[in-house]
């Protein structure tokens, strides 16, 4: 019984395996093009220049999903977000996106809790679904310093905890480069603070996917060896059980045979 368990395992883990070798690519594609976007965001506050205030309040927003069996990648965030909060002083309100997360820092972070997005992770993030979520992070408050921590894909079998510094409106507004842009029309700072951040959480968002896919197709084929090594070594057992049967059985019928004689 537990033999054909394991053997069961082992199908569903080499299925998953194959599923998420093959939403890679999909993940990768829309990592790169968020990557083009925000090469473009960050090209333009380079000549900006605006001004980080040390001082005021941040707004820490996590970045993972809902689903698991994808190795560590939540619990490496949830360190690094509670690293971060601990070097700011506590001077910061924290935003998650995605249950599991969530569910890690309320145990620890819950009164500076303020806002949770459930639902995410199920397929690669469209600007559509980012810039609705954006729209709700405004509405917690005005916030000086936004930081945004995510899981950056590095290879297909790493990933590390990094972030986005996003700028408010006024330190857009003060930006000693922004005279070197032509720009038109009003609130231009408040549209560019709001597209910046929206831009930032699909990067984060495609980012963190590509890398929950890559962690979980190396999670799924460790858990297949696994599988299989178990299989090996429940194989013999069973095998040196059911010889071991076979020859008391032998032994008895040989005992009462000569018995007869």
């Amino acid at each position: 019984m537990r033999l054909k368990s394991i053997k069961n395992i082992e199908k569903i883990t080499n299925t998953m395996k194959i599923v998420a070798s093959t939403r890679l690519n999909k993940a990768q594609r829309a990592m790169a093009a968020s990557r083009v976007f925000n090469k473009s965001d960050s090209e333009f506050f380079e000549n900006a220049e605006p001004e980080k205030s040390e001082d005021e309040k941040t707004l820490l927003i996590v970045v993972s999903s809902d689903k698991g069996l994808c190795g560590s990648i939540h619990t490496q965030i949830s360190k690094a977000a509670r690293k971060r909060f601990s070097e700011l002083n506590g001077n910061a309100d924290i935003v998650t996106v995605g249950d599991k997360v969530r569910a890690q820092l309320s145990r620890t972070h819950a009164d500076n809790l303020k806002l949770a997005f459930n639902g995410v992770g199920r397929e690669a993030p469209t600007f559509n679904e980012v810039a609705l979520i954006a729209d709700e992070i405004q509405k917690v408050g005005k916030y000086d310093n936004i930081e945004i921590l995510y899981n950056k894909f590095v290879s297909g079998v790493s990933f590390e905890p990094s972030k986005f510094g996003v700028f408010a409106a006024d330190a857009i507004e003060k930006a000693p480069g922004l005279s070197k842009y032509e720009l038109e029309g009003e609130d231009v700072s408040s549209t560019l603070s709001e597209f910046s951040l929206a831009n930032s959480l699909l990067t984060a968002m495609a980012e963190g996917y590509a890398s929950e896919i890559s962690a979980r197709r190396n999670a799924m084929d460790n858990a297949s060896k696994n599988a299989g090594d178990m299989i090996s070594s429940y194989s013999i057992l069973y095998n040196r059980t059911r010889q071991a049967v076979i020859t008391n059985e032998l032994v008895d019928i040989i005992t009462g045979a000569s018995s007869l004689d």
